[in-house]
């Protein structure tokens, strides 16, 4: 329920009173509260993933504490801990196969009503106009959106993989194909390159990479092609990037935030690039022409606002998650009931290629969804390595050469 709330945001859909109540909030507490009173065991699972996560939230509190802009950088705060809270939450609960095929279903459907409904909409209009997200969200803007979708095909891919009726695979196809159209009606230059390392990625990780590669390789200059001619324009501007007015605010706001770490170990907190005061102290170039925005890029942001130790624990973060998946993939390959968690830990590497493609150019360090695939991985490597102890206890327990403790019974005397 949480990560339907949080993804598809239903109510940001409505009119009226509705659109604005903390449908999230609520839900929140509702989880916490079935928390609490749960007799379930309840362990938070601890590995360098999940300590080098919480020093992070750490530092990003504490550089909160010195930010530049304290009334914006506390309501930023306010959203991102709730977040860490329930991802921390979500380790310790969804512990099942079960619990975490749900939720891989809940959050891809969630984001591909977006995907496909976009989809549709480009096909509709010709790809005329940019496709955007619900307002007021994540993923509210085009490049926002575009980052949402390519993190979401290969978790669609995965769901396709595990069903048997071919109906549903190809209703599960026919989704990601559309995800694939709304990218491109995003128009993101940004989501364009992040699409483009997905699916090499995708292909890789795939097994039938014959299968998909043709149909990759038949249906992709279709959809640019049926694309008009100001998106191939604006596409093509990539090469160019020298003479384009966004590339080159790109550019300014990077080095500003080079600027920003270099003089405050703590960084600016969060929306200090917002602000007009910090790029008259931090942009350095001699004609002023700025425009005070945002990092556009999930590197620059965390080094501008967090600092270089926030930058470090980002990246430290990024190596372990990588690292994790592929421990996961490893280990799922010994024990073919695992073959589940291998391909889903396989896809979930896809997607933070795609996070970390796009993201160079796109805004969006705290988002939900890359901490929540986090925190998939750290369940899945729990299962996994579960399963492996078990399989060597049973094997142990059916091995005569190996000897078992033995027990004895003492005699008890009857008074």
């Amino acid at each position: 329920m949480w990560c339907w709330v949080g993804y598809m945001n239903p109510h940001k859909l409505t009119f009226g009173f509705t659109h604005d109540l903390p449908f999230a909030m609520v839900t929140a507490i509702i989880v916490i509260f079935g928390y609490i009173i749960s007799r379930e065991p309840k362990k938070l699972p601890i590995n360098s993933v999940t300590i080098i996560l919480f020093l992070f939230i750490l530092w990003m509190f504490i550089t909160t504490c010195f930010a530049l802009d304290q009334k914006d950088a506390w309501v930023k705060w306010d959203v991102t801990w709730k977040i860490q809270l329930l991802n921390f939450l979500m380790m310790m609960i969804m512990t099942t196969k079960w619990r975490i095929q749900a939720m891989v279903w809940v959050i891809a459907l969630s984001l591909a009503f977006y995907g496909i409904k976009g989809g549709i909409f480009t096909v509709l209009t010709g790809g005329g106009y940019h496709v955007w997200g619900p307002d007021g969200t994540f993923i509210g803007g085009n490049n926002e959106l575009g980052l949402a979708l390519i993190m979401t095909i290969p978790l669609l891919r995965y769901l396709q993989t595990s069903m048997k009726k071919p109906s549903y695979r190809m209703a599960l196809a026919a989704g990601m194909g559309l995800c694939f159209i709304s990218i491109l009606g995003t128009q993101s230059r940004g989501a364009l390159v992040g699409m483009a390392v997905m699916t090499l990625f995708l292909l890789m990780k795939s097994k039938n990479k014959l299968v998909l590669g043709l149909i990759l390789a038949l249906s992709l200059p279709v959809m640019i092609n049926f694309m008009p001619e100001e998106w191939s324009s604006r596409m093509s501007s990539i090469k160019s990037y020298e003479k384009d007015k966004s590339a080159n605010e790109r550019l300014q706001s990077w080095r500003t935030a080079i600027n920003i770490a270099k003089s405050r170990v703590v960084g600016s907190g969060y929306q200090g690039m917002s602000q007009v005061n910090t790029w008259l102290a931090y942009y350095d170039l001699d004609d002023w022409d700025f425009n005070p925005h945002n990092a556009h890029s999930i590197y620059f942001e965390v080094l501008a606002e967090h600092g270089v130790i926030g930058f470090s624990l980002f990246a430290a973060l990024c190596v372990n998650v990588w690292l994790l998946a592929s421990k996961i993939i490893s280990l799922a390959r010994k024990n073919p009931e695992n073959e589940w968690i291998g391909n889903l830990a396989a896809m979930i590497q896809v997607s933070l290629v795609g996070y970390f493609a796009s993201g160079a150019f796109l805004g969006l360090a705290t988002f939900d969804l890359y901490y929540n695939l986090i925190a998939v991985l750290v369940i899945l490597f729990q299962i996994v390595r579960k399963s492996e102890v078990d399989k060597e206890l049973k094997t142990t327990d059916g091995d005569p050469s190996i000897q078992q403790p033995v027990s004895f019974v003492l005699p008890v005397r009857n008074k």
